[in-house]
């Protein structure tokens, strides 16, 4: 598609943390909106089994009831010693959804049970889904390897960033500058290829 001067985006999101992330990632040209602009959005259920089939849920949900482009993500971390979880469960582990505290601290006791399996490697995934109408009409699939750390460390961030070591380096996610991580998240993986797209 022709991307004109300004694109309004509908990122079906009421998380602020995610919606500055993907701001800070597009373009100036791209002007992001979130539900916070439109409180008489539902809140979807996350019913599906896959992060793919979880955004387009939302994204079709949302572009329903709201004119124009909605782009919705669900995202995560995967743990490979814990056969991929917490995975599409990732926001709710502990129970409690956004409670990023109790997230990170149950991911913790259920790797102090397995002994001596470091390093742990592990995975942030993010499905994005764009669509319009009630219709997905792209979907986009990010990614960034690392590993699990046991000493949660920095202040920046969400989620479990204080835990994530990406491939290569030696800070977690929380410790990074926000440019460097919007630079190698999962995150901005999938928004390069919606951008590539978007830009055709």
């Amino acid at each position: 598609m022709t991307a004109p001067d300004k694109i309004t985006l509908i990122v079906a999101t009421r998380n602020a943390h995610k919606a500055a992330e993907i701001a800070a990632i597009l373009p100036p040209r791209y002007e992001v909106r979130t539900l916070a602009d439109y409180p008489e959005a539902p809140e979807v259920e996350e019913t599906g089994s896959t992060f793919a089939a979880n955004a387009e849920l939302k994204a079709c949900a949302i572009s329903a009831l709201l004119p124009g482009l909605v782009l919705a993500d669900d995202s995560g971390l995967c743990v490979d010693a814990l056969g991929g979880y917490p995975g599409v469960l990732s926001a709710r582990y502990a129970g409690e959804h956004g409670n990023d505290a109790a997230n990170n601290a149950k991911l913790l006791r259920e790797l102090s049970h397995l002994g001596s399996t470091q390093p742990f490697t592990a995975r942030f995934m993010c499905a994005m889904c764009v669509a319009e109408g009630g219709r997905r009409i792209a979907e986009f699939v990010g990614s960034v390897e690392g590993t699990i750390t046991l000493s949660p460390r920095g202040e920046h961030g969400f989620g479990y960033d204080p835990l994530f070591v990406p491939q290569g380096g030696s800070l977690t996610m929380a410790e990074l500058p926000a440019e460097r991580k919007n630079a190698i998240s999962h995150r901005s993986d999938a928004l390069r290829r919606f951008r590539e797209w978007a830009e055709q």
